[in-house]
């Protein structure tokens, strides 16, 4: 049996947090690959200097080689220290070269190249942590892994047979020499052997792939809160862990707002029925949540609640624009330039699409450019939260959107779009942000609390 065993920024941040990384990884008896973040504020520091202008590059590494070595000073003795020093400073130095070399920086993938620096020395130092203890281990790059990935800069995907191939000449062959692997996370390398990271938070979707390629048993994501919860426990104090779910109810609740785990994870592990676990790394003791292709029928309408804030509202408005579908499309190829669309509204004369904040500009831009005949205009309408609703079932209980829209009435909140029927486990819909935590804590109060 094979565990994938993934472990974020703040499971690898400090001295304390690494040692009880470690032990987790040890007391697990299958055959075990850990997949790590970088310590946590790495990658946000990479990405900060890189946009600076005027940055000091001296300083910059630095405080780089500062925040890793005085961590690994607390975690070694003289001997092991000695002998992590020597791998650290043979890969700072070719991060220094490709800084070095301005030629680089014109390399569209070079932002991809430098924000993932942090997770070749979060491996390096927890695999030899591990080593200290007494229990053969290795530190691997996407590069000597076998991670392969397709797409653009800073937004790639991994290629899953290549990766598959790749395990199995580079990981199998350690693991069946009792040998633990760490391998870093966020990224894997394009056909030219350059990396391409998946996305910020991108490590969870990254140790999914893996599993996948490995043909794991079980994917373990680490992180510090104890799994999926009904609610967000700083709006609803009594919001409870969710012990189960299926790949569609935490797919749904990751992609609207639940920060738990990346939307992404879930397709490389539901591909093979791999099941996931979410585990708090700062207690393993807890249960957590369990992923997989079954779930348990419960009585309560709904299973949990989730919001995603600082969303705008595009509407175009044009005459019987439903009896128009190449307008429709060009639309949405268009919209479909920005990073996500959260939803998308039609009617007779307007069509409405839910994005970010930060990519109104980029949207807009788009539909300006298309020749739009008896085009009325184009509204914009920010300041509003969608709401993820997600319940077992949902499409055949009678009346569950009544019950839903009726709890928001009885608070004065509006609902400004509505999305149902493309998902059986979920009821999206947006509200005015000042409403939207009202109506978290009203949905969870009747049909998730109020049904235990």
């Amino acid at each position: 049996m094979i565990t994938v065993l993934k472990f974020g920024g703040t499971s690898v941040g400090s001295t304390e947090a690494l040692k009880r990384v470690a032990n987790i990884i040890i007391a697990e008896k299958d055959d075990k690959v850990a997949v790590v973040s970088a310590m946590s504020g790495i990658t946000n520091f990479l990405v900060s200097a890189l946009e600076d202008k005027n940055v000091d590059l001296e300083d910059v590494f630095f405080k780089f080689e500062e925040r890793h070595m005085n961590v690994a000073k607390e975690l070694f003795d003289e001997e092991h220290l000695a002998l992590f020093t020597k791998e650290f400073n043979e890969r700072l130095d070719e991060f220094k070269t490709l800084v070095a070399d301005k030629e680089n920086w014109s390399d569209p993938f070079f932002k991809d190249n430098v924000s993932s620096q942090g997770e070749r020395f979060s491996s390096l130092m927890l695999a030899h942590l591990i080593s200290s203890m007494g229990h053969k281990s290795v530190a691997l790059t996407a590069e000597t892994a076998g991670v392969y990935a397709v797409g653009n800069p800073l937004s790639g995907s991994c290629d899953l047979k290549k990766t598959s191939i790749g395990m199995g000449m580079n990981v199998k062959p350690i693991l069946e020499n009792d040998i633990i692997p760490i391998i870093t996370g966020f990224y894997g390398i394009n056909e030219d052997g350059k990396p391409l990271t998946f996305g910020r938070g991108g490590s969870d979707y990254a140790a999914s792939a893996i599993g996948n390629a490995l043909d794991a048993d079980v994917i373990e994501i680490w992180t510090d809160v104890d799994g999926f919860m009904s609610a967000d426990p700083r709006l609803v104090p009594d919001a409870v862990v969710i012990e189960e779910m299926n790949y569609s109810e935490a797919g749904e609740l990751a992609y609207f707002g639940a920060k738990v785990l990346h939307p992404r994870t879930i397709e490389p592990a539901r591909m093979k029925h791999i099941p996931v676990k979410i585990k708090n790394s700062y207690r393993p003791e807890n249960p957590g949540t369990l992923i997989h292709n079954f779930r348990k029928k419960r009585d309560e309408l709904l299973k949990s609640v989730a919001m995603k804030a600082d969303l705008s509202i595009i509407t175009i408005r044009s005459g019987e624009i439903a009896y128009r579908p190449k307008l429709m499309a060009k639309a949405m190829e268009k919209i479909g330039e920005v990073d996500t669309v959260y939803g998308l509204s039609t009617s007779l004369s307007t069509m409405a699409f839910l994005v970010h904040n930060n990519d109104v500009p980029l949207a807009l831009s788009g539909l300006r450019g298309i020749d739009f005949e008896d085009l009325e205009g184009i509204d914009i309408k920010s300041g509003v939260t969608l709401i993820c609703a997600v319940g077992d079932d949902l499409l055949d209980r009678n009346g569950f959107s009544g019950e839903v829209f009726g709890a928001i009435k009885d608070i004065g909140a509006n609902i400004e779009m509505i999305s149902e029927g493309a998902s059986d486990v979920s009821l999206n819909f947006v509200v005015p942000t000042e409403s939207a935590a009202d109506v978290i804590k009203v949905l969870h109060s009747r049909f998730i609390s109020g049904g235990q």
